[in-house]
């Protein structure tokens, strides 16, 4: 993910241990109502035209929904409501005029909303003005941000870099005359629901409306000003109060409110019991890294976000479920990357460091729990206009590794690049493109993050994502410094919601795989319910006979069964659902054969209530050569809905083998070792834990099926 994709959550952590601290404490005041109409306005000095997608002032919810003052995000140099994914912002902006001011000039913005109609005003003067398709209103969880576009934003190109002298908003739609008025650090007729004039080296919200400020980063009070010279650097404020002269109590480390967290994580329905679920909280974005097989056990490596900003989160396994908790030995602005061994026979991570690029990190001991980063960090070779490689690579999602003498790593981005060096501290040298040609209608230019080399079988899997279709991968030839795919899939296709993969090769030699899988599609996270966070079952990867990928779970998640049940030579009429009486459950897994004898569409539907207006089709489509998760009536209340589908195709006399594994609000499922899919359901009845059988225009015989109940290996 572009520097995994999502920027520098340290304030949703704040902002979480502020939450805790308010559920034993009375506010001073009552929050005031949800905002609706309202309007943002910030005076500001533009240290950079050439900059892209940063905000001036952001106004956020739970969920990633934002209205915002951006500069530059789609036509560079130009003024823009940002918000979620668009939608209230005009994507044409050939009418929008460009920015001439320099980095001296103090440039007054204003966004006023009024219902659906946005105006922007610039220099109290309209600069744009268009009907929106919907609204937003902001409640009294709402955050404020200074710098960085949302706070589920990427890094990168998504902070600003200049100055606010003021900042202000207004829970009211303000008319051209109020907004020509304005004047910076003076007050207005119209008293502001919120001010930062940020006089006094403070960062305070003036009005007390939002009086819990953070600076993030390098962000720092200058003369009166907030000043956003570095990326990473962000200003984050909400509602919630602290106690009257003492900072916010985190509750979480009390013993109370410890086992209360945790009685509410054990009793939660959709929290998953055997897929891996952190104890942080919000992990937005939650991509596994730097997973290795050390010294007998499995390591596996994650970001979470705290007040230090992305860290990595480590755990360790001695059969791939069962996790041991490592302290965090990897903090401060880590992003995505691998681990692998140098040529001293360290383990060594190669990793992206926000706000530097990609660097490296050695471990000091065999528990990898202590890591030295490089002082030469970072590895990313650096140019000016005019060298020959310049712009010709991002810097994002490295992965490393060794070639005979030689150390090689994978810079992620639209153009994936190749880098060199003889020695760790480098020097780092350009080699050039990492795909040496492109397959199957994919684009050249395709984003390649999270990527993952290295040989399967006699051949080689790139693994990776691309941000628009999510897990993907790439079967071909390393070779002359590039690669040469042949073949690519995808292990995601209605969305993007199977995300950011990483692996490690076993002493047995196996390729073990996982992904993050979404809590909700684009990026969306639970976090209202405490947590976010979800692995996915570990996948053990190979090649068939045919050079196809085959994947399966690797066997010891057998350790996790209890209650096996065995029913055999069940036939079920064509057109017609067969409910197993003494099956079922919220965390179970399934193992079925299937012979078709002229059925278009059959398989096997789990989380269903008695009446069936609760379930979720698991199905092979003859016609459509697919394997399907039909998630559409997998809740009356909570989404999402949606049909995933992976092409798959049964040979002439093959019976469908399927391992469907059922953990809550995960459902993850494998046919004949050749297909995978996955979604997440939200059942509202707890009575939705039913299984049927079914087919349609022709019968099925189902020759086995095997039931378990499937224990828990979560800590939490």
């Amino acid at each position: 993910m572009n520097t995994r994709r999502i920027s520098n959550l340290t304030a949703w952590l704040v902002l979480a241990a502020l939450t805790l601290a308010l559920v034993s404490i009375q506010a001073r005041a009552a929050p005031k109502d949800a905002i609706g109409d309202k309007t943002l306005v910030a005076w500001v000095r533009l240290a950079d035209l050439s900059q892209r997608g940063g905000s001036v002032l952001t106004l956020e919810r739970a969920g990633g929904v934002f209205d915002a003052i951006v500069f530059g995000e789609i036509d560079q140099g130009k003024w823009m409501p940002g918000s979620d994914f668009h939608r209230r912002t005009r994507k044409d902006q050939a009418a929008f005029a460009a920015e001439t001011a320099d980095s001296s000039t103090v440039i007054g913005i204003a966004i006023v909303y009024r219902g659906k109609q946005i105006t922007v005003y610039r220099g109290g003067k309209e600069y744009v003005s268009y009907t929106a398709e919907g609204a937003e209103r902001f409640d009294s969880k709402s955050v404020v941000v200074m710098g960085l576009r949302h706070l589920d934003a990427a890094a990168g190109d998504r902070f600003f870099n200049g100055c606010i002298e003021d900042a202000r908003i207004y829970d009211v739609a303000l008319d051209e005359k109020a907004v020509a008025a304005l004047e910076p650090d003076k007050p207005s007729a119209r008293k502001p629901l919120a001010w930062w004039s940020f006089e006094d080296g403070k960062a305070s919200d003036r009005m007390g409306e939002f009086p819990s400020s953070t600076l993030v980063g390098d962000a720092r009070i200058v003369d009166g000003r907030l000043c956003l010279e570095a990326k990473g650097s962000y200003l984050v404020a909400s509602r919630a109060r602290p106690p009257a002269g003492r900072p916010p109590v985190d509750l979480s480390k009390t013993d109370s409110a410890a086992r209360a967290f945790r009685e509410k994580l054990l009793t939660d329905p959709h929290r998953p019991g055997y897929h891996f679920v952190v104890p942080e909280g919000r992990c937005m974005p939650f991509d596994p890294n730097g997973a290795i097989y050390w010294k007998g056990r499995y390591h596996l490596f994650y970001i979470f976000q705290d007040k230090r900003g992305h860290n990595w989160g480590h755990v360790s396994s001695t059969d791939l479920f069962h996790w041991r908790h490592h302290p965090t030995g990897l903090v401060a602005g880590m992003f995505s990357g691998n681990c692998f061994v140098n040529k001293d026979g360290r383990p060594t991570m190669c990793y992206h460091q926000v706000g530097q690029g990609n660097a490296m990190a050695v471990a000091v001991d065999d528990e990898l729990n202590e890591w030295k980063k490089l002082e030469s960090n970072p590895i990313t070779p650096k140019t000016r206009p005019g060298d020959p490689h310049h712009g010709k690579y991002s810097s994002w999602d490295p992965f490393g590794w060794i070639e005979g003498d030689r150390y090689y790593a994978i810079f992620g981005g639209k153009r994936a690049g190749i880098v060199r060096a003889d020695r760790l501290a480098g020097p780092w040298n350009y080699v050039g493109d990492l795909l040496a040609n492109t397959v199957d209608g994919v684009a050249i230019n395709e984003d390649v993050s999270c990527a993952d080399l290295f040989e399967l079988g006699d051949t080689h899997m790139l693994l990776c994502i691309s941000h628009r279709l999510g897990c993907r991968y790439y079967l071909g030839d390393w070779k002359d410094e590039a690669f040469h795919p042949k073949s690519h899939a995808q292990m995601s296709w209605v969305d993007n919601s199977f995300f950011a993969p990483e692996s490690l090769q076993d002493d047995r030699g196996r390729r073990i795989m996982w992904a993050w899988i979404f809590d909700r599609p684009g990026f969306k996270t639970r976090m209202d319910f405490g947590w976010s966070g979800t692995m996915s079952l570990p996948r053990v990867l190979s090649l068939g006979e045919d050079g196809k990928l085959r994947m399966n779970v690797p066997r010891e998640i057998e350790r996790l069964r209890y209650g096996g049940k065995r029913k055999e030579s069940i036939t079920v009429d064509a057109d017609s659902e067969l409910t197993l009486a003494d099956i079922g459950g919220d965390s179970i897994e399934l193992a079925v054969e299937i012979e078709s004898r002229g059925a278009t569409r059959f398989g096997i539907e789990v989380r269903c209530s008695p009446n069936g207006e609760e379930q979720t089709p698991i199905f092979y489509d003859v016609a459509a050569k697919k394997l399907s998760v039909d998630t559409r009536k997998s809740s009356l209340t909570d989404g999402p809905r949606s049909v995933e589908s992976g092409p798959f195709e049964l040979e002439d006399g093959e019976p469908l083998k399927l391992r469907v594994f059922v953990d809550k609000s995960v459902v993850e499922v494998f046919a004949n070792d050749r297909q995978a899919v996955m979604r997440r359901v939200y059942p509202s009845r707890p009575d939705s834990v039913g299984v049927t059988l079914f087919s349609i225009d022709g019968p099925i015989r189902v020759s086995k099926l095997e039931a378990w109940q499937m224990m828990p290996s979560n800590p939490y």
